[in-house]
């Protein structure tokens, strides 16, 4: 796809989510929402209409080849809006064969431009499975033992996001022992992203991985977030998790 063709679709896009925020009498937040932790302009459009706006669009185009999908992804996540750079997270989950041919470095590409939480997640929670990780592990395994070291916060939750869903999902022990290594890495970040963060990649090792939580939480409860222990402890006796 060419950057002008990249363009086009990025275009229809946009205009849709504009024209169905106007159908909807939907604010237009021209400096970010603090609860997202985004400065980007925002459309508040209902979470289910934007997700259609998504599933039509993708209806309209079967025929995209991963060369089309890659560039409509970079030029989404190039976005002025949060809307254009949440859509990369839709396009991800709705696609996942043109998703399996992704490389971890073109997600880091796009974390660069990611605000706030739910912008990270958009992209990193729930897409990428553990049979995908696998599949390429060696680059998996590398981007995501460098992004703890990374001075940009939303890689370093990035590395524990990403394992969210692998984690719950896989016994594998790769996908485990890198999840407990990067908690180890960042249980000291005093940044609530991360926090909230760790909190949330230990209960999801419960599913799979219950012993191991309780040892290591046991083994370091001098030295992990007050926030981090009490969630996953409250997790451990409840099977209920308290967000994320």
């Amino acid at each position: 796809m060419s950057a002008h063709e990249s363009h086009i679709y990025h275009q229809e896009i946009l205009s849709e989510i504009k024209r169905q925020a106007a159908q909807e009498g939907a604010s237009y937040v021209d400096h970010g929402d603090d609860y997202i932790g985004t400065t980007k302009p925002c459309y508040l459009i209902r979470t289910p209409v934007i997700r259609q706006v998504a599933k039509d669009w993708i209806k309209r185009h079967p025929d995209l080849t991963p060369a089309d999908y890659l560039c409509l992804l970079d030029s989404l996540s190039q976005g002025e809006s949060h809307n254009e750079f949440s859509f990369v997270g839709m396009l991800l989950e709705y696609l996942p064969k043109l998703r399996k041919t992704l490389e971890p470095r073109q997600l880091d590409r796009w974390l660069e431009r990611a605000e706030g939480w739910a912008e990270v997640d958009s992209i990193c929670q729930s897409s990428f499975t553990a049979e995908e990780l696998l599949a390429n592990w060696k680059q998996w395994k590398s981007w995501l033992v460098s992004l703890p070291k990374s001075s940009n916060v939303h890689k370093r939750r990035a590395s524990l996001v990403l394992l969210t869903k692998p984690v719950r999902d896989s016994t594998d022990a790769r996908l485990s022992d890198l999840a407990f290594a990067n908690v180890e890495r960042l249980k000291r970040d005093k940044d609530i992203l991360i926090t909230r963060a760790i909190s949330w990649l230990l209960r999801d090792l419960i599913k799979k991985h219950c012993q191991e939580v309780e040892s290591y939480l046991r083994d370091n409860q001098d030295s992990l977030p007050k926030i981090t222990l009490r969630e996953t402890r409250n997790k451990l006796k409840s099977g209920r998790k308290s967000g994320k």
